[in-house]
């Protein structure tokens, strides 16, 4: 069984400790850790974490390998730091069945860069019609708890209230993209002063808050667990906060991307900056901040959405929505949320793996840096300041929206049940 010793680490922000690995777990956290025998990384007071959760992660395989695969997209998650990812269903062929779901899960077992959950999908073929066969996926060697039509809506209320009340038998939950869809026909950015100067459809914002606003009711009348995608506006971070206020048991995600950048650099007409929901306004953006620190909103979730080039190298309108957020997004908390004051560390590994943990069910994941757990940590230098080079990402595809962007903190190192899946920087 091998042993590393971290040394010196501010556990979650605080005094600088000494943190004692044994195979796959956490042996010892204390001051003055003997590091006999024991492979030494000193730490020199950078911040520990657990490992990094995401909830919202696109890895694209089965079908869309030029974009991203599993081993790819996991490379990209150990960068980042994170130890577990659940992979959205909008692949070809759509996760909505027990094999499919099991082959993204035993890739990802097969790479073992990240744990990998696979997330089923709502309806058959994403198509709104017809539940998918929640069931046999949550049984099937994946154990799926998260169903998700991402990428779509579950517009029709009849289909949305019967996806709540099966996965209520198991304790799963139903992760909404909340967008009317025919709100959102011809849209191309938010909506508002920019849409208007540029011409370009508007986006609004009620087509978000007016599913949240069914969906939590929904979830009240069930008395099932509900969950928002990639909440993006100043209107549904009211509509949350007032469902929590009533118990509803609803839970909510922003994505770094919604925390930092907003519809005006739209202005540029370059596409990298197109993504769903669209980028919106300050206000918004102030917004959000305010309620992921107040707890309004429970997480951080990336929305990793790789694209080849030649989907986002093409005039905004033939453009693809997304961008890759797996290997940046704990920099853009940091500068978000960290640097202004508005989290602590603790806080942050609350946002970014406590909490996802929990909402998914990600067993072993999400857990306190302590004697007895799992040994699923990562390291960061928070002093570190540097420009976002796209090239040295590991994920396939590069449409960063940060490119040239001077961006604090750096993940050092990860481990995964105690193998290091990235040491000084560099995946092993």
């Amino acid at each position: 069984m091998s042993k590393t010793l971290i040394r010196g680490a501010k556990v979650l922000g605080g005094a600088p400790q000494d943190v004692l690995i044994d195979g796959d777990t956490i042996a010892e956290v204390g001051t003055g850790l003997s590091g006999d025998g024991a492979e030494v990384v000193e730490a020199d007071g950078k911040v520990l974490l657990p490992g990094l959760v995401d909830l919202h992660t696109h890895l694209r395989e089965p079908g869309r390998e030029d974009s991203e695969t599993v081993l790819t997209g996991t490379r990209a998650a150990a960068s980042g730091g994170y130890t577990a990812v659940f992979a959205m269903a909008n692949t070809f062929p759509v996760a909505d069945t027990a094999g499919v779901v099991e082959q993204v899960y035993r890739l990802g077992q097969q790479h073992g860069y990240c744990d990998v959950q696979p997330i089923g999908a709502v309806t058959v073929g994403l198509e709104g019609r017809k539940l998918a066969e929640l069931g046999a996926m949550h049984e099937s060697a994946a154990g799926v708890t998260v169903f998700s039509d991402d990428g779509k809506c579950v517009d029709d209320a009849v289909i949305m209230r019967r996806a709540l009340e099966y996965v209520k038998a198991f304790g799963g939950v139903v992760a909404q993209h909340a967008q009317e869809p025919r709100l959102t026909e011809g849209a191309q950015m938010n909506e508002g002063v920019v849409s208007a100067e540029l011409g370009l459809g508007g986006w609004p914002a009620v087509a978000e808050e007016s599913i949240i606003a069914r969906d939590v009711l929904l979830a009240e009348h069930v008395g099932s667990r509900v969950h928002i995608c990639h909440l993006s506006t100043a209107g549904s971070v009211e509509i949350v906060r007032w469902a929590k206020s009533r118990g509803i048991d609803v839970t909510a995600e922003v994505t770094p991307h919604h925390l930092l950048l907003t519809d005006e650099l739209v202005r540029t007409y370059n596409p990298v900056y197109k993504v769903n929901p669209p980028l919106r306004t300050e206000r918004d953006v102030l917004a959000l901040r305010e309620a992921l620190a107040d707890g309004t909103i429970d997480i951080v979730a990336t929305d990793h959405a790789p694209h080849p080039h030649e989907d986002k190298d093409c005039e905004w309108a033939a453009a693809a929505m997304g961008m890759v957020g797996l290997e940046t997004a704990l920099s853009v908390v940091q500068a978000t949320m960290v640097e202004t004051g508005l989290l602590d560390w603790a806080q942050v590994a609350d946002r970014m793996s406590f909490k996802p943990a929990e909402i998914g069910r990600a067993r072993g994941h999400g857990r306190p840096v302590s004697a007895g757990e799992p040994a699923n940590l990562t390291l960061v230098d928070t002093a570190y300041r540097g420009q976002v080079d796209p090239a040295g990402f590991a994920s396939r595809s590069r449409n960063t929206p940060y490119e040239g962007r001077e961006l604090p903190g750096r993940v050092t190192h990860t481990w995964l049940r105690g193998k290091a899946t990235l040491v000084d920087g560099k995946l092993t």
